[in-house]
């Protein structure tokens, strides 16, 4: 009888243990897809912040690639660092859509990888009803490589770009196969870049000291830049290295700068 009481009191006070214990606040989470694409499945995630849950309206859609030590298959590793981390840190406030695509091992963003990426960005924006005016793309080391290439592809699709210690071609012998091909061959690739994404809006961002992907590149670009008139902006971090990316996505600055772009003559969302 007395084991039985017990019992009973012990279930009666995990109740109200539980019942005292307030619900976790709603929060932004990442869902994971599929995409089939020229004879290939891609694993993709995508960033679903709270706003979508409360259905308040299209959403602005960030198309983030990531760096080259994120390749692979397993869908998950691009959320891992970069904007991943950030997006769970700040899951109850961050306000628009991210899609994270995943390059596989030892590829780059450029060719199928580079439509792949549009691809997950066009099934993300129609699934979760993103707003086409209001789509940016930002990328670290690799992918801000891809950044470039992506944006040189469909200059007209957005608003805004934000490459992190990117460059357009590597000053290292060893990476000979990374490159931005868009501009590969031509004479003068930064005035090239310059010159068609002149009405881009584009904030570039680089360790003083990266010894990776040394900021000589971006330099150049945003030299030809100015020279060109392109809407361009250059920060450059005195003392880092070549992870930017997290004081970049950490800056709320560059943040209310890229949602402030809207792209002119698209549709409303």
């Amino acid at each position: 009888m007395r084991r039985r009481q017990f019992l009973l009191a012990l279930g009666v006070s995990m109740l109200a243990a539980c019942a005292s214990t307030p619900p976790a606040p709603p929060r932004g989470h990442f869902v994971h897809r599929e995409l089939e694409l020229e004879g290939r499945t891609y694993r993709y995630q995508v960033f679903v912040p709270l706003a979508r849950q409360q259905q308040e309206g299209p959403l602005p859609i960030v198309l983030f690639l990531h760096g080259s030590g994120e390749r692979g298959d397993d869908g998950h590793s691009q959320t891992e660092s970069g904007l991943g981390p950030y997006l769970r840190e700040h899951a109850t406030q961050f306000p628009a859509l991210v899609v994270l695509p995943q390059v596989p091992e030892d590829e780059q963003w450029m060719g199928v990888n580079a439509r792949m990426a549009l691809a997950t960005l066009d099934a993300a924006s129609t699934e979760f009803g993103a707003d086409p005016a209001r789509t940016y793309l930002t990328g670290m080391s690799m992918g801000g490589y891809g950044t470039w290439e992506i944006a040189l592809m469909v200059p007209q699709r957005f608003a805004a770009l934000v490459p992190i210690c990117g460059a357009l071609h590597s000053a290292r012998a060893d990476e000979d196969q990374l490159y931005v091909s868009e501009v590969a061959g031509v004479r003068d690739r930064y005035a090239a870049v310059a010159h068609r994404l002149r009405q881009v809006p584009v904030w570039m961002f680089h360790g003083a000291q990266d010894d990776l992907v040394p900021p000589a590149d971006d330099r150049r670009l945003y030299k030809a830049a100015r020279l060109a008139g392109a809407n361009m902006r250059y920060s450059e971090y005195p003392d880092g290295n070549h992870n930017a990316w997290d004081a970049t996505y950490a800056d709320a600055r560059m943040w209310e700068w890229m949602f402030a772009q809207r792209l002119k003559g698209a549709p409303a969302g």
